[in-house]
């Protein structure tokens, strides 16, 4: 077999190199001439690398015109921070030159030739023997070393760029949408910046999700403990969707991929800041200093961030329900206000070792935050016919304290492309929460009992990563990538709840509603992947090898858990076919696993909420989910076009669920949310992607998720299989238009159509109404959209300042009503958040740049638009 593959391989290059040389037959088809390798490093003249810098190709035809020579641009791109530039797929056929620019240096313009060798000998006919196909290829490879830049004597006083990135680029495994232009997130946090991506869906609590399920979160490729939240949105600079996860990354985690931010970095020499203020009309502030320093061997950078927050929110939450012989009907009206603050300082730091490598500091420490919300319920209950009231007062105190660092290292080779990684990431924090519950009991409006409930609680956690990564070129314009992964996990909390019982003056602590717990998870993971290109197609293929295992102890009881799971593989494949120079379809089919959770598995039954009681299930199993992903692509002038068919199956699904139980603390029969595995559950659909630039002054991007999500049960005695589920729709559009006078306005739009609820690993704790975390296989959520319009004005010299407008949710409409139906009850819970939020922001840029070193970012974007000229 391994011979018949090589010599079908051998068959398959002698045909494609022979159809590129003379003597080929007469009529055979010309092959893509593209085949071109061309790099070097861009040097100043002792020898360091120049970062940045730009770097051209052209190539030169005649203008029909004019009848002249023209420059027509190839491709272009920076320089890495080691000087280091790549292009590959170069026309081999045609006349090229390279320029290079940067500021502070001469500029440097040279021909780049690919130099055929001799086919003497060669007839007509005949394909090249080993040695000559040997040389041929060769020949495609052009390493131009590296190339010196004389220093421009020229004083230059001042210089202003312009242009900006691509709103989406596309790679083998991901899609990275560029925000930091985004006008309408500013002042905002990472759930605001979630809300204008494509893919991504936002429920009216915040929740991320990604085509129905919850991803897992990272922050510049590496998990966080950090919630969105907690994230500002004028530190972010790019959002990577990964639908599909490679072998690179954890096989543990939601079945619907990962999300990386990535925040934003220092490319400038000198010194350079940045300040925000704004407020919105709830009487919610926002301040942030943003700080940069460049010089040499050194980049600095220093955030912070103080959000003042003032939230509203209100809704209601009806459930009928029949259990044996009694039949109940609770209806709660809520309101809730939050007050808040939340400081986020963050500290980075970049030093050169050597022209090749790199170390890199970061922490964030000091902050935290520190939230206050009051919820008003009313509650009417029905018992078999008979009403009560009451009325339900909740002050709270939420604190968190995150804090993080990571040590990073970097070392680049000689060889462009290769390279060695090693990181250490810490996140953790502490957390405390109290809060008292004020039970009024009602007969015509006149309080004739009261009960009093208080919660007091802490807790910690600790998420530690190592990880090292190596990558090294192969032929064929490929790689080896390989890594080694240990993570260690560490939660604790603590809770105390006691009880003033109607027409007592004594609190009682109630056990069955205080969980106190530690528990420590670990999971050690190596990888390897090879990718490379072939005459047919793009590939990168992986394989991943990943064990776990958690223990725990709850501190109530002493009772111990713990289990070890076992080697499991995960093999990951992605092809890439290039249709033609603007067309491209790919191919992913991935393995990942969930974990059960410790707060999943420990049997403790929940009772600090008696109207939605939880318990974990210790007989829960992982969950595995295979994916499979075709997507077409295609790029036309400014405009992008993206077709993706999706499926995913998994096994053993982890899911929350209602059922009917005896409550342990009542001796009666009772509602009991619990968590189980689902015998299966299927996701497939079609999603489509679309960004032009239709003229200078207007960009538009918009989004189509059409899909079907369905989950099996018919494993749970009672529940049934699951029909075939619910087709739906969900869209985006969002448009952003430069008017004169430094004007930019920016208008988007989403809806969600009827769908089945999130599958969701979310386990914060539930509060009444709607808040608690709802069975996704026992219910739907209902139709919903909203509107967002921003308005920016820009001014001052060089466009230092700008002032934006945003309103969010200006129609009122995206409130969320969820309808949950199971054995013997029907419930239904409608929210809305915030709704018609307006936010205005004042932004102010300053700094003093190095201008014989300065890295430009942006200058490549106006060379390449004079090139096209």
């Amino acid at each position: 077999m391994k011979k018949f593959i090589l010599t079908t391989l051998v068959s398959i290059s002698t045909c494609f190199a022979f159809a590129q040389v003379p003597g080929a037959p007469a009529g055979a088809k010309m092959p893509d001439m593209n085949r071109g390798h061309v790099y070097g490093k861009v040097v100043d003249d002792q020898g360091k690398p120049v970062e940045f810098a730009s770097v051209v190709l052209l190539k030169t035809t005649i203008d029909p015109a004019t009848k002249k020579p023209k420059d027509i641009l190839v491709k272009a791109q920076q320089a890495e921070l080691n000087g280091d530039f790549n292009f590959k797929e170069i026309p081999i056929n045609v006349k090229l030159k390279i320029k290079i620019s940067f500021v502070g240096f001469t500029s440097y313009e040279a021909p780049v030739a690919f130099a055929m060798p001799p086919m003497g000998g060669m007839k007509p006919g005949q394909a090249p023997d080993p040695e000559m196909m040997a040389k041929m290829m060769a020949a495609f490879e052009k390493d131009l070393g590296n190339i010196k830049l004389a220093t421009d004597s020229k004083e230059l006083d001042a210089v202003v760029v312009t242009g900006t990135k691509a709103l989406v680029e596309m790679d083998i495994d991901k899609k990275s949408f560029n925000v930091g232009q985004n006008i309408v997130t500013s002042g905002g946090t990472a759930i605001d910046v979630m809300r204008n991506i494509p893919s991504v869906q936002v429920d009216i609590d915040g929740n991320v999700k990604v085509r129905n399920a919850n991803p897992i979160l990272f922050i510049d490729g590496r998990p966080t403990t950090l919630s969105m939240d907690q994230i500002p949105a004028d530190i972010i600079d790019k959002v990577e969707v990964i639908t599909n996860p490679s072998a690179k990354y954890d096989a543990s985690g939601s079945m619907a991929g990962i999300v990386n931010i990535v925040l934003k970095k220092n490319k400038k020499n000198g010194y350079n800041g940045m300040v925000n203020a704004g407020a919105n009309r709830r009487g919610g502030t926002n301040l942030m200093g943003n700080f940069s320093y460049q010089q040499n061997k050194w980049n600095l950078t220093a955030t912070i961030m103080n959000m003042m927050e003032r939230n509203e929110s209100n809704g209601y939450s009806d459930r009928q329900a029949s259990i044996g012989d009694v039949a109940t009907s609770i209806y709660q009206s809520s309101e809730n206000k939050t007050k808040g603050f939340m400081l986020f300082p963050r500290f980075s730091a970049d030093y050169a070792l050597t022209n090749r490598s790199t170390v890199t500091l970061g922490a964030f420490f000091g902050g935290g935050g520190q939230f206050k919300p009051i919820e008003t319920l009313d509650i009417t209950s029905t018992v078999n016919g008979v009403k009560s009231f009451s009325n339900r007062y909740t002050e709270s105190k939420r604190e968190f304290k995150p804090q993080g660092f990571q040590l990073g290292f970097k070392h680049t080779f000689p060889k462009a492309g290769e390279e060695l990684t090693m990181d250490m990431n810490f996140f953790g924090g502490t957390n405390k929460n109290e809060s008292l519950i004020t039970t009024n009991y009602l007969n015509n409006n006149a309080i004739t009992g009261t009960q009093i409930q208080k919660n007091a609680g802490e807790g910690n956690n600790k998420f530690i990563t190592i990880q090292t990564d190596y990558v090294k070129p192969i032929k064929n314009e490929g790689t080896i990538e390989m890594g080694l992964r240990a993570q260690i996990n560490e939660l604790a909390n603590k809770n105390v709840n006691t009880l003033k019982a109607v027409g007592s003056d004594v609190y009682k602590e109630i056990t069955s509603a205080s969980i106190n717990y530690t528990s420590t998870n670990h999971v050690y993971a190596a990888y390897m992947s090879v990718s490379g290109k072939t005459p047919a197609f793009s590939y990168k293929i992986g394989l991943r090898g990943e064990s776990s295992n958690y223990t725990g102890e709850l501190l109530n009881t002493k009772q111990q858990f713990s289990n070890n799971f076992p080697l499991s593989l995960f093999p990951s494949i992605f092809l890439k076919k290039d249709l033609s120079k603007t067309d491209q379809l790919q191919l992913s089919v991935t393995r990942r696993v969930n974990r059960p959770n410790f707060f999943q598995i420990i049997p403790f039954v929940d009772y600090s909420d008696s109207l939605n009681i939880t318990r974990g299930n210790a007989d829960l199993v992982p969950e595995f989910t295979t994916s499979g992903e075709l997507s077409y692509s295609k790029t036309k002038g400014s405009a992008t076009f993206l077709l993706s068919g999706y499926y995913k199956y998994t096994d053993n699904l982890i899911t929350r669920y209602y059922s009917q139980e005896i409550n342990p603390v009542s001796g009666k029969m009772d509602l009991i949310n619990t968590f189980i595995n689902a015998n299966s559950s299927i996701n497939y659909g079609a999603e489509a992607t679309y960004v032009n630039k239709f003229f200078n002054w207007w960009d538009f991007t918009a989004n189509l998720n059409v899909y079907n999500s369905k989950i099996n049960t018919s494993n749970i005695e009672g529940a049934g299989a699951v029909s075939d589920g619910i087709w739906t729709a969900f869209g985006k559009i969002n448009n952003n238009f430069v008017l004169p006078k430094k004007w930019v306005i920016q208008l988007s739009g989403d809806y969600q159509g009827k769908t089945n609820m999130p599958v969701s690993q979310n386990q914060g704790q539930m509060g009444p109404p709607g808040m608690q975390a709802q069975s996704s296989s026992q219910g739907y959520v209902e139709p919903y959209y909203g509107i967002d319009l921003a308005i920016k004005k820009s001014f001052l010299k060089n466009d230092m300042a700008s002032l934006t407008l945003a309103f969010n949710d200006i129609m009122k409409t995206r409130g969320n009503t969820r309808v949950s139906i199971g054995d013997g009850f029907v419930q239904t819970s409608y929210r809305i958040s915030n709704p018609q939020q307006v936010r205005l922001t004042l932004s102010v840029r300053f700094g003093k740049f190095d201008m014989s070193q300065m890295k430009r970012n942006n200058n490549s974007g106006a060379d390449m638009q004079q090139m096209q000229q």
